[in-house]
């Protein structure tokens, strides 16, 4: 399920909610293999998010993982509880 395309310089982190459903056990293969190929090989992933217009997608290299967020360039940071699905 994608949501609405976005640039990742327009993530606004105060409308990012919790998604419906914490996704963040099932996602943590991805999460971890969405890191090392943006470390690794510079690729990018599709990162789908809830926010409170719905979801969004941004198209963008992962930095790291934490216990709770997913870090992108910038400083950036996305709430795990957000996540909604990560493809590459």
């Amino acid at each position: 399920m994608l949501g609405e395309l976005i640039e990742k310089e327009s993530i606004d982190i105060s409308k990012i909610v919790s998604a419906d459903q914490n996704h963040t056990e099932e996602l943590r293969d991805k999460l971890n293999s969405a890191q090392r190929l943006g470390n690794e090989f510079k690729s990018k992933a599709d990162i789908t998010f809830s926010t409170t217009e719905g979801p969004k997608t941004v198209n963008t290299t992962v930095w790291s993982v934490t216990d709770s967020y997913l870090q992108l360039k910038s400083g950036i940071h996305i709430p795990l509880n957000s996540l909604i699905d990560i493809d590459f």
